[in-house]
């Protein structure tokens, strides 16, 4: 068998979990069926957990330089529209927002960042104006340094699955692996020919996002506005407009976009009389909100949008999918490499639907706010005042960032099941500074050497580091799996024998049995699946 894992799917999932199996040791072959990067319109804005995941992975610098020409964007627009001045105070601190819900902003000075998962992402937090596709280049880069073979060119049209692995086909030929990973959108080829349930909810509005050139844009309102026959949005880049329409879904979602339509839409919705000179790109979508029953069937996967669809409100929709890459690839690799048993995958399925589920009703509530009918109207405006308050705007805030996300893992710690905090440390360094691998992490914070030797047998799965902390000195010791979340989690002060007895659990759980051959999980085995089409 030539290759571990084949990925169906080249956009910035489908290259996540590729990076992340090859940090794995697994060979990885990446099938796209697109020539080069799709330059259409899509997602300007990441929340927390994705640039937190990019972060953990080294590539802070650069979506910190990418967010900055975003900003100098930002600026200028707002220099033309306020006749020299860039933005005024809020230029200084970025955009002054946080991210809104259904287009009612949320204030960056509102938010209480001493609430659990608000204040401790480290710097990554301060990252956010990052569009999709500099994401995919910018993960395209980091496959390629791995040694990722990604096939652009090369579509998915069956498969065949037996006891052994998977047989791809494509029109440039069959290829074969041990796993397939369907990351090849909401329209899914792999999930629909694996036979996956797709429940969910049918689109009620029709949305345009589109970068356009007009005249008339002076009496649009900046940012988000709600009017009495929609939704639109202005900015914060130069000619870029969002309208929102409660008319149902289009009849034809492939037809082109054209100028004549869009000005229509935009005029209708805001009111204004824009003339539209030319569209630079643009898109739509809908609020179409469905999720795969499960991520897994024998040794076919989902990731991203292949196992759960939504509209685009709150950005949240990459974040989740990297989620989903990040949750998957550590542990797809330690199957392949025989340091798991499969059971383990089936832990991908009960932590990642979980939050899949939240963020489509997130979604969902988002357009139930923006309909234009007095009851949807009477509910914005008591959401609008919540927002302008910090408990309010606070909830919000942690609900789009995901930070109440908790996987049901054992032990008691505050930090078990959670996103690990980006701990300063005594040497200068911060947690992040040492996942860049993909290896679990081991941190001893109270240089205690029984501590040190429950991980001794778990060296080429394991890094460890005895190093003091400064911004949580009441830590003893921290596990944190590959994907960054704490697996287990104590004290200084607990009872030591039952702490180091949740230490051993904890690294045989997630890492196998130390010098041996790994545990078998609590967990189905699932059977082969055929499909071809």
């Amino acid at each position: 068998m030539d290759d571990d894992v084949v990925v169906a799917g080249g956009g910035p999932v489908g290259l996540m979990v590729a990076c992340e199996l090859r940090l794995g040791g697994a060979r990885v072959v990446v099938l796209e069926r697109r020539t080069e990067v799709d330059p259409t319109i899509k997602g300007g804005a990441i929340t927390t957990p994705s640039a937190e995941a990019l972060y953990r992975r080294g590539m802070l610098p650069e979506l910190a330089a990418i967010q900055q020409q975003s900003l100098d964007r930002f600026h200028a627009f707002m220099r033309e529209r306020n006749g020299g001045d860039g933005g005024g105070a809020a230029a200084g601190r970025g955009l002054g927002f946080v991210g809104h819900f259904a287009g009612i902003m949320l204030r960056a000075d509102l938010v209480d960042r001493t609430e659990p998962g608000l204040g401790d992402a480290g710097p990554a937090a301060d990252v956010a104006l990052v569009a999709q596709q500099d994401i995919e280049r910018l993960l395209g880069a980091r496959a390629a340094e791995l040694g990722v073979d990604v096939r652009r060119g090369v579509e998915v049209t069956g498969f065949d699955a037996d006891d052994e692995g998977v047989t791809v086909l494509t029109g440039h030929g069959p290829v074969r692996a041990g796993w397939l990973v369907g990351c090849d959108g909401g329209r899914s080829t792999v999930r629909k020919l694996a036979g996956f349930a797709f429940p969910g909810t049918d689109p009620e509005i029709t949305c345009h996002q589109a970068i356009v050139e007009m005249s008339g844009a002076e009496d649009l309102a900046v940012g988000w506005a709600a009017t009495d026959t929609g939704v639109y949005a202005y900015g914060p880049m130069p000619g870029r407009v969002v309208t929102v329409e409660f008319d149902g879904p289009p009849s034809d979602r492939s037809a082109p976009v054209t100028a004549a339509d869009l000005q229509a839409r935009l005029r209708r919705v805001s009111g204004v009389d824009v003339t539209i000179t030319e569209v630079r790109s643009a898109t739509r979508f809908t609020d179409h909100a469905r999720q795969a029953a499960e991520y897994r069937r024998g040794r076919v996967l989902l990731a991203g949008d292949a196992a759960h669809v939504h509209s685009a409100f709150g950005s949240q929709g990459l974040s989740l999918g990297l989620g989903d890459a990040m949750n998957l690839g550590w542990k797809l690799a330690a199957v392949v490499a025989g340091r798991a048993p499969e059971g383990l995958l089936d832990t991908y399925t009960s932590e990642r639907h979980p939050v899949g589920a939240r963020i489509l009703d997130w979604t969902r509530s988002q357009v139930a706010a923006m309909r234009p009918d007095p009851r949807s109207r009477a509910l914005r405006a008591i959401v609008a005042d919540l927002a302008d308050t910090v408990a309010g705007t606070t909830y919000l805030t942690a609900q789009l960032n995901s930070a109440g996300v908790r996987y049901r893992l054992p032990g008691e710690h505050p930090l078990t099941g959670r996103s690990a905090p980006d701990l300063e440390l005594a040497d200068g360094s911060r947690l992040a500074d040492h996942l860049h691998g993909g290896r679990a992490l081991l941190l001893d914070l109270a240089e205690d050497a029984e501590v040190r030797a429950l991980a001794t047998g778990y060296a080429d799965r394991v890094d460890t580091l005895t190093v003091g902390c400064t911004s949580r000195p009441e830590l003893a010791a921290v596990l944190v799996r590959p994907d960054g979340f704490t697996a287990w989690a104590a004290d200084i002060g607990a009872r030591e024998a039952a702490w180091r007895a949740g230490l051993a659990e904890a690294l045989e759980q997630w890492l196998g049995t130390p010098g041996g051959p790994p545990r078998e999980l609590a967990g189905r085995r699932q059977d082969g699946h055929r499909a071809a089409g």
